[in-house]
């Protein structure tokens, strides 16, 4: 039986990733993986050949490559970088791009990965945080959450999967433990006392398969996930005990980490402040229960520390 084929962009990326193994470790799946990348010969991508994706070229700034890609695809996932280009005019492009080649290819299941945009709960006008390139307050979030137009407009069947904070972070984005000025180890976060809701990038790729394996059950449905709701001294608390030794939690004002000067400091300050203040509805939009309903396997962020904690720089 011929199997429906998924495609999923940044397939060598946290998400992508995550979603092509999960297809590939289930030797019942109705789906088959086409593994899109802008460099098939990467390690990355040699590896996912190696365990059985089809892996093809395909660049979301080049459309035609990406129509290309999509050709005989039930399903896409369809997810954007930030962070490599720190662009949102050139993400909104890039997400426009997706949908409009999902369309002429005929994609009967777009998985879109989104965020809130934050406008909606805080105006440009609205001085409590400050404006960030003239039109947005949290960029990375506003341009994916604008960008949920351009799949409604072209009618593309998607589902909008609203993500979470990635544990991944702590790995890759110089977030662990490091130590402060007396000498001994914290994690840094503007967050005061609220519930950050988190997850593992890997477990993302599983939610989105799960969303796959259910059919048309969530097509036009904004699903969130996360793994769990953690506050900075519930992550502190882990890692303590993780890496056997006291971690502290350094709250600090979102004011402050935006002045941290590292790239992109503003965003994620203006970020953290967002799920600070209005963390009742940022919570209430990602349940775990639905989260453990799509992936019997989601992780805690013990479980996820006890697995990757070597993985981690200590600084």
């Amino acid at each position: 039986m011929d199997k429906k084929m998924i495609a999923v962009v940044g397939a060598t990326g946290a998400q992508g990733g995550g979603l092509v193994r999960a297809i590939l470790a289930d030797k019942n799946s109705e789906f088959s993986v086409r593994a899109l990348t802008r460099n098939v010969e990467s390690d990355k991508a040699k590896e996912l050949a190696r365990m059985g994706a089809e892996v093809v070229h395909a660049d979301v700034d080049d459309p035609q490559s990406l129509l290309k890609a999509f050709e005989g695809a039930y399903g896409a996932y369809c997810v954007t970088f930030f962070w490599e280009h720190f662009s949102p005019e050139k993400e909104k492009a890039e997400a426009k791009a997706m949908a409009e080649a999902a369309k002429k290819a005929g994609v009967k299941h777009v998985i879109w990965s989104t965020l809130e945009d934050t406008r909606k709960w805080v105006p440009l006008s609205d001085d409590r945080m400050p404006t960030l390139m003239e039109k947005y307050k949290v960029p990375h979030l506003d341009a994916k959450g604008e960008s949920n137009e351009a799949f409604t407009k072209q009618g593309v069947p998607t589902t909008f999967l609203l993500t979470s904070f990635y544990w991944d972070n702590f790995i890759n984005f110089g977030m662990g433990p490091t130590k402060d000025e007396s000498g001994q180890l914290a994690i840094t976060l503007p967050m005061g006392k609220a519930h950050l809701p988190s997850i593992s990038a890997e477990d993302i790729g599983r939610c989105a398969y799960g969303i796959f394996k259910n059919g048309s059950e969530y097509i036009g449905k904004t699903v969130g996930i996360v793994g769990e709701d953690l506050t900075g001294e519930q992550f502190a608390s882990a890692f303590s005990k993780a890496l056997g030794k006291p971690v502290h939690y350094n709250e600090v004002e979102p004011s402050v980490y935006r002045g941290f000067g590292f790239p992109g400091a503003d965003d994620l300050g203006n970020m953290f402040q967002f799920n600070r203040d209005f963390e009742t509805e940022f919570r209430g939009h990602r349940s775990v229960e639905v989260s453990r309903k799509l992936n019997p396997k989601l992780q805690t962020f013990d479980g996820w520390l006890a697995e990757n904690k070597n993985k981690i720089p200590v600084k």
